[in-house]
């Protein structure tokens, strides 16, 4: 380890130089030919030389250098440092991206490989720099059950994971929130559109009033003002939003399929397989 070089004063005020300690040798240290201390583990100097011309400003001709095994050392505490730092931010981000805990568990890692759609979510962690610089986000659309919720929530912890923010929320909350704000519902959207990516899940769920459907306009005007990319999933069809119903639908499905590319999940209904199979289990349990 490379001590601290420290200023020192001689007995001449207008005459000092800067004084290194010596490294501390171990039992196991050696002097080499060269004349330094050399480590007794790695076989690499703990010593160095002074270049001729330096010698006489530190007052000695050597200062403290790192062995193999010593900067190894420091590499390590080094990494583990980074590794803990890296940890924190990432714990820091899924603590206020994901509304619920449950989320953290939507992973690719956890993914049973059955959903087909999963490589469109690789795709897309992937590329996330094309996706941000080119505003394109997805339209995770289908039937109840098929995995969208899981899907956005697997390019959710990927992008965590790269401590990039993510907000994954729906309009429920959303609307309970700005209900509860009577003051700073602009705030509210900004900061939403604050995060790097934008994830409303199970959109169509929420509260069809004139203030509700003015809310959910709001939040995604602003999005798309704000120039970056939003994930939806929805129970709506790709022909139901592309026919709405009235002009207040209109203006938000129009918005929405203009900012993210449809994604259709058909298939199976994976929660009630779920279901199913614990119904099973629990037969089996009886009967035992």
């Amino acid at each position: 380890m490379v001590s601290t070089i420290c200023p020192i004063r001689k007995e001449n005020p207008h005459d000092y130089h800067l004084q290194i300690p010596a490294v501390t040798a171990e039992p196991e240290d050696y002097t080499g030919e060269d004349g330094l201390l050399y480590c007794g583990k790695c076989r690499t100097p703990k010593e160095a030389y002074f270049p001729a011309d330096k010698a006489t400003l530190f007052g000695r001709d050597r200062h403290p250098a790192e062995c193999d095994c010593q900067r190894a050392q420091r590499m390590e505490r080094e990494a583990a440092e980074q590794q803990r730092k890296h940890r924190d931010k990432v714990e820091e981000l899924k603590r206020r991206g994901f509304t619920d805990p449950a989320m953290r568990e939507w992973t690719f890692a956890n993914d049973n490989g059955r959903n087909p759609q999963m490589k469109t979510a690789r795709f897309y962690v992937e590329h996330w720099e094309d996706m941000k610089a080119g505003n394109i986000g997805y339209l995770l659309w289908g039937s109840v059950g098929t995995g969208k919720s899981y899907l956005a929530g697997c390019i959710a912890n990927a992008l965590m994971e790269k401590e990039i923010s993510v907000r994954m929320t729906n309009f429920a909350l959303i609307l309970n929130d700005l209900a509860a704000t009577f003051e700073g519902k602009n705030e509210y959207i900004s900061n939403l559109c604050r995060y790097p990516l934008l994830i409303l899940d199970d959109f169509g769920m929420e509260r069809g009033t004139e203030y509700g459907l003015e809310q959910v306009y709001n939040v995604i005007d602003s999005r798309y003002r704000s120039g970056k990319p939003l994930i939806v999933t929805t129970n709506l069809t790709l022909t139901e939003l592309q026919n709405p119903q009235d002009t207040p639908h209109a203006r938000i499905y129009d918005r929405l399929l203009e900012m993210c590319a449809p994604v259709c999940f058909s298939g199976e209904n994976f929660r009630r397989e779920s279901a199913q199979n614990k119904l099973n289990r629990l037969k089996q349990l009886m009967n035992d």
